[in-house]
């Protein structure tokens, strides 16, 4: 199992491919994220590199028929998924090398952050979620579902 950091960069990479998936940035991500996934190997990263069309394709799709929301919702747990898969898949001495490339990634082509002027924009929540901006830095606190008394 991934720390929380790890999966907090995954999820990032999710919400970057599908925030990028037909912008003029899009070209540079897909070629990123595809060797990042294929480690060296070109067929892997071709391989990648179809699965990141068939995103934008399906995104694309969705804009046309009003599915926007639920498939960049799937999308960016699909994608996020495939982070998380790789990342438990590498030795320890590799995964957090991964991980600040993906990181990097995530920071270039995700939405920027809003924090400083106390802004927050681009976001996904999935569950209960207070979200708290201040001087000390950003914080989110994950709350659990109402249990029954």
């Amino acid at each position: 199992m991934l720390s929380e950091a790890l999966t907090t960069v995954a999820a990032a990479g999710g919400t970057a491919v599908v925030q990028t998936a037909g912008t003029d940035a899009w070209t540079g991500l897909r070629e990123r994220i595809a060797r990042w996934f294929g480690r060296g190997d070109e067929t892997r990263e071709r391989a990648e590199r179809e699965r990141l069309d068939r995103t934008a394709g399906a995104l694309e799709t969705a804009a046309r028929s009003g599915q926007t929301e639920r498939t960049r919702d799937r999308q960016e747990a699909v994608w996020q998924d495939r982070f998380e898969t790789l990342l438990e898949s590498l030795p320890a001495e590799q995964r957090e090398a991964a991980a600040e490339e993906l990181k990097s990634l995530a920071e270039k082509y995700g939405a920027p952050s809003q924090a400083a002027a106390g802004q927050v924009s681009g976001n996904a929540f999935r569950g209960p979620t207070a979200f708290e901006v201040g001087e000390a830095g950003d914080r989110v606190t994950r709350l659990a579902p109402d249990q029954p008394a």
